[in-house]
C-alpha cells in the first residue's frame, strides 16, 4: 500500500456512539458585538511602513 492508499473496507462503518454530554456546543462562546481599532498614526505612515516591509522582503531574496 503506498502513500495515501486506503482500505475501502476500513471506510464501511464508522459510527460514532456520543453522548450529548460529550458533544461539543459550538454555540457556547458565541458573541454579539462590535470592535473598534483606534490607530495613532496615519493611513499613509501606515502604508509607507507595509511598503517598507514588502521592500525588506525583496531585498532579501
Amino acid at each position: 500500500m503506498g502513500f495515501g492508499s486506503y482500505d475501502e473496507s476500513e471506510q464501511n462503518d464508522q459510527t460514532v456512539e456520543t453522548g450529548e454530554d460529550e458533544a461539543v456546543n459550538v454555540h457556547e462562546n458565541e458573541h454579539d458585538g462590535s470592535v473598534e481599532f483606534e490607530f495613532e498614526e496615519s493611513e499613509e505612515s501606515l502604508i509607507d511602513q507595509l511598503q517598507e516591509m514588502k521592500d525588506d522582503d525583496e531585498d532579501d531574496e
